[in-house]
């Protein structure tokens, strides 16, 4: 009897494939709601735009989702995010300089497509010199990271702040509107771009995931077990960077978002494996951005920015994080 059950009990979805299935089922309806929902009139024009919308959201989910997971490997800490190390306030400053350089009507004219590369190549570079500066030069301390990335985020906010307070109101007003991210106009051409380079460093995620669960045990296990650290730690921080800047270029700064679903994913899914937490990663950051925008536009008609609620809830779970790590 027992030799019977044996084969029935190993045939049993885990825990993390019953919750893919759930949430890759409730993904699903959060797009469905979001392209049916409301729709009246000409088809050929609210498709395209609602899709347009959704596949804006279902990339910066991806890109968010993936660049967290293999910060937090690299680092072998769950209460960072790359975005914590100065990224959104590297792309204010990049706003600013161009309406205190020239004027608003300059942002607001400027090729969305030179724009979008330009902001997307400050901050690679930044972050890819940040990153191989403190992790690869030498053995410098995950504390370190952190500190060097608060400092440059406050030295680029204070340099922001200067220029912001010696413009006129009304540029002031519309540079404001950059400050927060937005899904509602998205450039189709942007999305082109943003698709191809995240299809890139995902192909580049997708061969450097046998080495991820050994990267999370810690540099001395991994050099142990033979994975080629440096190159490997230097080849995720370069995909982590792309990811980030596309993101944050396409629609603005999301600094808690990837904390907030990461998080999730992991007490979802009860263990740590990166075949696990990505995707489920993934699906929460779809279902997450896709649903909230959906219950604002469609059911509540709510006129505030979906960024600011998840902003706020990523800053509680932030939080709660470090009040939980300090208490230990």
């Amino acid at each position: 009897m027992r030799q019977a059950e044996r084969p029935a009990s190993a045939r049993r979805l885990s825990r993390p494939a019953w919750a893919l299935l759930a949430l890759s089922a409730l993904a699903m309806v959060a797009m469905a709601c979001f392209m049916l929902i409301g729709a009246k009139g000409n088809w050929h024009f609210i498709l395209p735009f609602r899709g347009t919308k959704l596949l804006a959201l279902v990339l910066v989910a991806y890109a968010v989702a993936v660049s967290t997971v293999l910060f937090q490997t690299v680092t072998a800490n769950r209460i960072l995010t790359p975005s914590i190390m100065g990224f959104d306030a590297l792309y204010i400053l990049i706003q600013t300089i161009v309406v205190y350089g020239f004027s608003s009507r300059a942002l607001m004219t400027m090729d969305v497509r030179l724009q979008f590369l330009l902001e997307v190549a400050a901050m690679a570079v930044f972050s890819s010199l940040l990153f191989q500066w403190l992790f690869l030069k030498g053995n410098r301390s995950l504390h370190l990271l952190v500190l060097v990335g608060i400092v440059c985020g406050v030295f680029f906010r204070s340099l922001s702040t200067l220029m912001q307070r010696m413009l006129d109101p009304n540029e002031f007003l519309v540079l404001q509107d950059t400050f927060f991210a937005s899904f509602n106009a998205v450039d189709r051409t942007l999305l082109g771009i943003s698709t191809a380079l995240i299809a890139v460093a995902s192909l580049v995620v997708w061969r450097l995931l046998p080495y991820l669960d050994v990267l999370a045990l810690g540099r001395p296990v991994a050099v142990s077990l033979g994975v080629p650290y440096k190159a490997t730690v230097s080849t995720i921080l370069a995909v982590v960077a792309m990811l980030v800047s596309v993101s944050t270029a396409l629609v603005g700064p999301i600094t808690f978002f990837g904390l907030l679903i990461v998080s999730l994913a992991h007490a979802i899914a009860g263990r740590s494996r990166h075949a696990d937490i990505l995707p489920i990663s993934i699906l929460l950051g779809v279902i997450c951005l896709v649903g909230g925008q959906t219950l604002l536009e469609r059911l509540f008609a709510f006129n505030t920015a979906l960024s600011i609620i998840i902003e706020f809830l990523g800053g509680v779970v932030f939080i709660f994080l470090v009040m939980r790590r300090s208490m230990r």
